[in-house]
């Protein structure tokens, strides 16, 4: 048992310790469709004619604009369901000693407009300011409402189906390391180039709901994923896990945008393992990934073919010039490193 003491890294739980965990959790009723699971961010319940979607995520890591950041990121779990996000419930927690009511109400009108934005109802939560905190941690519950007919899940992706990326990785590492450590990159990039990495959380935008939508009036989109912290590689990993499937990719033609790579190299990070937000991770149906890809480019979203859906085990493999090689799972996300740092 002297394995139960070791400190755990900051970041996710490790994916072996929260499988353990879940497999004891009480998750037994008739009204459950969709329960929790590695690789499934957000839980199912049958509610009268049509589904209850829900999600709950934390901002920990940024600390700019975490009010709108906490709507997008509970929104785009939601939309890899297929659902429209509705009913958001925020928990903030503020640090003692240095909290003003300008903050509070600063951060309060960011998830307001965020809400606004995207037709979401703030229906209730919980501030308090708290001791032990040197930052603001802000969570938001989100509960989105979807047709039983369209739901999708991670559990989704079939043998011969396609894998699409839409935008390119790492778009929310880039925000956060821009905004977060600007001092750091003075060396490397103009202040412009660091005006812009900013600006990434908007454009191209961390947000996946409009492509989410595109994607699902364009052709069978059988399975969505959210990539979040440990990035490509872990998302790629969770949805194999969560459809006990294997997905061959091709790193090569992963798109990464020149800023990214760059600030990547600056903090010696992998771009594949880097917290990604704004990308969406899709399987299709072999016959519409080309309808598919075309209605989200044409809404000016890049999207690229990155592999294929065989049938299980659920592993990930990469296409390397001798072949193909198993993707190393990440034991944590890269960025933090740097905040450990």
């Amino acid at each position: 048992m002297s394995h139960l003491k070791h400190l755990l890294p900051v970041g996710k739980l490790p994916p072996e310790i929260l499988a353990r965990l879940l497999s004891q959790a009480p998750v037994v009723h008739d009204r459950l469709l969709l329960g929790p699971g590695v690789g499934l961010d957000c839980a199912v319940v049958e509610f009268g004619s049509s589904l209850l979607v829900l999600k709950s995520d934390p901002i920990t890591f940024a600390t700019e604009e975490i009010g709108w950041y906490a709507v997008q990121v509970n929104a785009n779990d939601i939309a890899t369901t297929g659902a429209i996000p509705r009913w958001l419930l925020i928990t903030l927690l503020l640090p003692e000693g240095s909290t003003t009511a300008q903050l509070v109400d600063q951060i309060s009108q960011q998830v307001f407009s965020a809400c606004r934005e995207i037709g979401v109802t703030l229906v209730g939560g919980h501030t308090e300011i708290t001791v032990g905190l040197d930052r603001p941690i802000i969570m938001g519950t989100l509960i989105g409402e979807v047709d039983r007919q369209d739901l999708i899940t991670p559990r989704g992706a079939n043998p011969s189906d396609r894998i699409l990326l839409t935008k390119g990785v790492p778009i929310e590492a880039t925000a956060i390391l821009a905004r977060e450590f600007p001092h750091r990159l003075r060396q490397a990039l103009s202040q412009e180039e660091i005006y812009q990495a900013r600006a990434f959380l908007r454009d191209p935008g961390i947000s996946v709901l409009r492509e989410a939508r595109l994607a699902v009036q364009a052709g069978r989109v059988t399975a969505m994923h959210d990539p979040t912290e440990g990035g490509l590689a872990s998302a790629l990993w969770e949805l194999a896990e969560a459809s006990d499937r294997t997905l061959i990719v091709d790193l090569a033609v992963v798109p990464i945008p020149d800023l990214s790579a760059r600030i990547c190299q600056l903090f010696g990070l992998d771009p594949f393992a880097t917290i990604a937000s704004g990308a969406l991770l899709l399987t299709v149906a072999s016959p519409d990934a080309s309808p598919i890809k075309r209605a989200i480019k044409s809404a000016g979203i890049p999207c690229a073919e990155i592999g294929e859906v065989q049938a299980g085990p659920a592993e990930v493999w990469h296409r390397v010039q001798s072949g193909l090689e198993k993707l190393p799972r990440p034991i944590r996300d890269e960025i933090t490193r740097v905040f450990e740092t």
